[in-house]
């Protein structure tokens, strides 16, 4: 690599950052705590119950998202709790994905996903958030 090309591939990474740190901290005041769903248990029997469709995605969804996304003291939103998800979905698509590759409160940036491409985390969101395309 060229150093040109290094320095304009760290200027770019630089913007990333910074984007993801600003969406996460608009987040953070915004409150990322779950909220309380009306059944607490129901959701998250329901939560340790989802599992996606798609034998890849459930294998991404088992090593980087179910941990946290099953555990009701974890502070992340259960899967398939629509009082939790609302106010995060009513903010779009595109700011749920920035703080997912970003990071947010207590979720590190990508949620560890290595794997996860950008289509694999929308998926994963629409898919926790229970809003299929």
């Amino acid at each position: 690599m060229t150093p040109r090309r290094a320095s304009a591939w760290v200027a770019a990474l630089g913007i990333v950052a910074a984007v993801g740190l600003v969406a996460a901290l608009g987040l953070a005041a915004a409150g990322c705590s779950s909220t309380p769903s009306s059944d607490p248990a129901a959701a998250l029997r329901r939560a340790q119950s989802m599992t996606p469709a798609d034998a890849r995605l459930a294998g991404l969804y088992a090593q980087s998202c179910k941990a946290c996304h099953t555990a009701a003291d974890s502070g992340a939103p259960l899967a398939g709790d629509a009082a939790a998800w609302g106010p995060r979905w009513a903010k779009g698509l595109p700011a749920l994905l920035t703080s997912t590759v970003g990071g947010v409160g207590g979720m590190p940036p990508g949620g560890q996903c290595f794997a996860c491409s950008a289509a694999d985390y929308e998926t994963l969101i629409r898919f926790m958030a229970d809003h299929p395309s």
